[in-house]
């Protein structure tokens, strides 16, 4: 008989969590919960779309973009039509300071994939961004010069 009465003693312990966890408070907090996360995921989802757009308007991307789309054995390495994807913003190869730009920027055609390696630089902050290398460096290996800065001149050169 003992054993029935803590049996009966837990149940009705059980019972008044019960109770307890389906109070009208206790729903207005996790709806709170529920809220907080949806906004936060929303935020983090509205960041995350506003690098990515304030990258792909920087000049310094842009130029890289034209060059590749204006070298003919890139193109032909990647068929056309080219896509550019999204830049993965956690890749430390990804970087950008007052005076120096570095990207690796996600680029793949029928034929093949890659990624597009950017350098840039400028020479004081609020100065325009000046492409120093620009090459394409494909899946399998393969690595197609699209730009270099020649060093003598300070003049583009396209390496074709």
């Amino acid at each position: 008989m003992f054993v029935p009465t803590v049996w009966a003693a837990a149940f009705a312990l059980r019972v008044g969590r019960c109770q307890e966890q389906l109070s009208f408070d206790d729903f207005q907090e996790g709806c709170a919960v529920k809220w907080q996360s949806v906004v936060a995921s929303g935020t983090c989802t509205l960041t995350y779309y506003l690098i990515q757009k304030a990258f792909s308007k920087a000049s310094y991307y842009q130029e890289a973009l034209e060059q590749l789309h204006g070298h003919p054995e890139a193109l032909e390495a990647l068929g056309t039509p080219l896509n550019v994807h999204c830049l993965r913003l956690t890749d430390k190869y990804n970087f950008v300071d007052i005076a120096e730009a570095q990207l690796k920027i996600p680029v793949s055609g029928p034929k093949s994939e890659g990624h597009l390696h950017v350098i840039s630089s400028r020479d004081a902050p609020f100065q325009r961004w000046h492409l120093q290398e620009v090459f394409l460096k494909l899946e399998d290996g393969q690595q197609i010069p699209v730009f270099k800065l020649s060093g003598n001149t300070g003049r583009e050169v396209k390496k074709e």
